[in-house]
């Protein structure tokens, strides 16, 4: 069976996409066959990448490598207007085709708590979640007091992935990773972010993730977005911006992010940070 990486948070802006799409082509260019469901039904975004990728590749007579897609990625804003049912019943076809297929299957969830996205964290291995530099994102994850800023409880989404996590341990006797991920830190160190980290921390110990590097806010994670490509696949045959310094430290920090997912043994993980 395929392995099950699930990207969510139940708060849109934290960079969802952004890391589903680069934890995929990182693991493709790792030499793993990877599978990709988007669940955004009506947003997409996964989907549109790897369509601009394809014709992106087409047109300039390059090769890099693909996922296997479901045409659930393909139907999204019709689906998205089914009810509960219809689309968990489409999921859960999904699901069996394409975790047949491949080595991973990676899920992009919405920014929301719907049926599809609970399903999909209740079949996932490793449940990564981006946040936010800033107390708005950690409101997701756990409640603080506004008098003292001191940790007092688990929020929302934690409540979901604790149910989850309980669900797949009492079902199938398998423990779910969760690991929650430091997004668009700002370049520099502030009060705030000190307090931060205590309570993620805080946090950390009482529902039981762990903590790792995101991404950072760089131009070029955005730039490459609409030929379909990410710092992974930069190569001297395909370049379609200039590169720089910038280019390669933002390669180092994929490195660092799929470390600190466990996939530092894939086969030409080197490529990856590559110059």
């Amino acid at each position: 069976m395929a392995s099950v990486i699930v990207v969510g948070n139940e708060k849109g802006g934290a960079g969802k996409s952004t890391l589903a799409i680069h934890i995929a082509v990182a693991l493709l260019h790792g030499g793993a066959k990877v599978a990709v469901l988007d669940l955004d039904l009506r947003q997409q975004t996964m989907g549109h990448f790897f369509a601009n990728r394809a014709k992106w590749l087409a047109a300039n007579g390059a090769e890099a490598p693909m996922p296997v897609e479901h045409a659930i990625s393909s139907a999204g804003d019709a689906l998205a207007k089914s009810d509960d049912a219809a689309q968990l019943a489409r999921f859960q076809d999904a699901f069996a085709e394409v975790s047949a297929a491949a080595d991973f299957v990676l899920i992009d969830t919405p920014g929301a708590d719907t049926a599809i996205s609970r399903a999909a964290h209740a079949k996932a291995d490793l449940i990564v979640t981006p946040m936010n530099d800033s107390f708005v994102d950690f409101d997701m994850l756990g409640v603080v007091d506004p008098v003292t800023l001191e940790l007092t409880r688990h929020s929302l989404y934690s409540e979901t992935v604790w149910a989850c996590r309980k669900q797949r341990a009492t079902v199938e006797r398998k423990q779910i990773d969760w690991v929650v991920l430091r997004n668009r830190l700002a370049p520099t160190e502030a009060r705030n972010r000190k307090r931060l980290d205590e309570r993620i921390t805080a946090l950390s110990r009482k529902v039981g993730f762990r903590v790792g590097p995101g991404l950072r806010d760089r131009v070029i994670y955005r730039e490459l977005f609409p030929f379909g490509l990410t710092i992974a696949d930069l190569s001297p045959t395909i370049r379609p911006v200039a590169m720089s310094l910038q280019h390669v430290a933002a390669r180092q920090e994929l490195r660092a992010l799929m470390t600190a997912l466990g996939f530092q043994g894939l086969d030409d993980a080197e490529k990856i940070a590559a110059e």
